[in-house]
């Protein structure tokens, strides 16, 4: 059961380390800040407005960061040998989604295509992301390591909303055959409720066995 459990973990981390790569090759498409690549294609009207210019480039520049920082973080080797190491760039992944990732996810979101269906399941995200960072924070700070730990595991749940939603949008679109934007619509509220449901029961497994040792 022990080697199952590490056999998981191997192959989780090494999926969040490809699709990190992915998303590193995506955001180089916007170096240096242009404007009629990819995603940018669909949103010639958002971008008549330059705070959601200044939203998107900060969020695509910034965002990924906070995707490969969760690699060393959640690292009991890195915690356990180099735990200022660990301190620091838990600072480093709260600072990126509170002053940078997070607000500019927020504005994002009200430009989501989809409709109001899309930008509702956006904007919560945003939110649920900055508040649960900024709760894995202040427990650290107050030294409640375990409800720090059980929140950096639902930030770092919607920080992987990035892939799951890519991974889910390929893997509907090759099922079924629905038009585009109505996959769209169904992915932007599957990429984070599925992740955080996944949360809980990683939560609720981790305190179970605490409450058995």
């Amino acid at each position: 059961m022990k080697g199952l459990s590490i056999g998981i973990k191997l192959v989780f981390w090494c999926s969040v380390i490809f699709f990190a790569y992915l998303l590193l090759l995506i955001t180089i498409q916007y170096i240096p800040s242009k404007l009629n690549v990819a995603f940018l294609i669909t949103k010639q009207k958002a971008l008549r407005f330059p705070f959601y210019k200044i939203a998107f480039f900060t969020h695509v520049y910034t965002a990924i960061f906070t995707v490969i920082l969760g690699v060393p973080l959640f690292s009991n080797w890195v915690r356990k040998k180099y735990l200022n190491l660990h301190k620091q760039l838990g600072k480093w992944y709260v600072g990126i989604i509170l002053f940078f990732a997070g607000w500019s996810g927020l504005v994002m979101s009200c430009f989501a295509n989809g409709g109001i269906v899309a930008i509702s399941s956006f904007f919560i995200l945003s939110m649920l992301w900055m508040f649960f960072t900024y709760q894995a924070y202040l427990f650290a700070k107050r030294k409640k390591i375990k409800l720090h730990q059980q929140f950096m595991i639902r930030s770092y749940a919607l920080t992987l909303s990035a892939v799951s939603l890519r991974l889910f949008k390929c893997i509907i679109a090759i099922t079924l055959e629905w038009p585009p934007m109505d996959i769209y619509r169904l992915v932007a509220w599957l990429s984070w409720t599925i992740n955080l449901a996944i949360a809980e029961l990683i939560i609720f497994q981790i305190n179970k066995r605490a409450s058995i040792l």
